[in-house]
């Protein structure tokens, strides 16, 4: 199976469209049989793109530094999460497993 990565915010944003937008990219994914890679986190658009792959049956990796999910922002319920040493060792591993790359609204990291 080819892996998809989606950068995208930690905050949901203000405006729907972007919570629909993420809805969408998500049912493509499955639809085409992609995986999911992205950022581990269960809030914002993070949180959003990952459940609506899982309620759809695919697969999805969440790659996070061990700092996030002592914060306890690591989604629970992912197909598998790895957990990195440091923000630099995330975007790599990201980037190693992924065969191709979409953005969605978000900020800095994004």
């Amino acid at each position: 199976m080819k892996n998809i990565c989606v950068y995208c915010g930690s905050s949901a944003g203000n405006r729907v469209e972007y919570t629909e937008g993420a809805k969408a990219l998500a049912r493509a994914l499955v639809d085409n049989n992609f995986g999911l890679v992205y950022g581990g986190s269960n809030l914002g658009l993070m949180g959003v793109v990952a459940e609506e792959v899982l309620a759809l049956g695919g697969n999805v990796t969440g790659i996070i530094p061990e700092s996030l999910v002592t914060k306890e922002l690591a989604h629970p319920a992912l197909t598998e999460l790895i957990v990195t040493r440091n923000m630099h060792e995330r975007k790599a591993l990201m980037a190693e497993r992924s065969d191709g790359f979409v953005a969605l609204p978000g900020g800095l990291g994004t």
